[in-house]
């Protein structure tokens, strides 16, 4: 039996956002992208790792072109209806708009392109991270710890920065005030990150919101990744579970058991 993915609920957002990566410029400056090598070429050479601007994007304070290049320590702002999408080091980002970031490292030697925090002061991002260590995405009300993997983060300021975050596929680390959980997922694993407590707790269940399949295999594809589920050929229902049903064919042998919905160590 196959299964295909739900359109996911919009919050706030809209389709045209979530179909960004059908745009033909973007998959015009992907294909270019792909040609001159990709991030690892962009991270040897020192030229721009931009595959697409699209709008209003400042670096720092001041109007970012694709011919620039950004790098940790830069603080990223998208405007309305604007989109940006780039590499830096092992790791693949997508902007929504009116977004704001900070990409922070620790400035030592190579490392200085590695992104070690992607702080998200704001609006909504995407990203696919290459293996490593000590990797985080922080919000307002959360901080994931990170192990190569792909996920999507959103912060609403209209409900006192409360936010979402979907571990797309990996295992991720999770902490809310003093609440902690491990996240292993192999197709899309949600929670919403409260800025009060809700039936007690601060990391609750959520459902897929505001981001889709192709945009994670998108960005996997531009640091030579490919998703789980893309990995395993299959679809999931994305219902937040973090799982992905399966039916065998009559006769044939049971996959193993999917990873737990919310840890191993979870309250849930």
């Amino acid at each position: 039996m196959t299964h295909h993915p739900p359109t996911p609920q919009l919050l706030g957002r809209t389709e045209d956002e979530l179909r960004w990566h059908r745009r033909r410029s973007l998959l015009q400056a992907a294909a270019a992208w792909a040609t001159t090598g990709g991030w690892m070429a962009a991270q040897a050479q020192s030229r721009s790792n931009i595959v697409e601007l699209r709008g209003d994007v400042l670096r720092n304070g001041r109007a970012l072109t694709a011919h620039d290049s950004i790098a940790t320590g830069d603080r990223i702002e998208t405007g309305p209806g604007s989109t940006a999408v780039f590499a830096v080091g092992s790791s693949a980002f997508m902007l929504r708009q009116n977004t704001r970031v900070a990409l922070e490292g620790d400035g030592k030697g190579d490392e200085s392109t590695t992104v070690k925090v992607l702080r998200l002061l704001t609006g909504a991002a995407a990203s696919v991270w290459g293996k490593g260590t000590d990797r985080q995405v922080a919000l307002p009300t959360l901080t994931a710890g990170i192990r190569g993997t792909g996920v999507y983060a959103e912060v609403f300021p209209e409900q006192a920065l409360r936010g979402y975050f979907c571990n797309c596929y990996g295992t991720v680390d999770l902490a809310a005030g003093s609440e902690s959980l491990l996240s292993q997922s192999v197709y899309h694993q949600s929670f919403w990150a409260e800025t009060a407590p809700r039936n007690g707790r601060l990391l609750t269940p959520a459902g897929a919101i505001n981001h889709t399949d192709e945009e994670m295999e998108f960005l996997a594809s531009l640091i030579g990744q490919r998703t789980a589920w893309q990995i395993a050929g299959r679809k999931g229902t994305k219902d937040g579970s973090g799982q992905m049903p399966y039916s065998a064919p009559a006769g044939a042998a049971k996959p193993g058991r999917a990873a737990p919905a919310y840890g191993e160590n979870s309250p849930y």
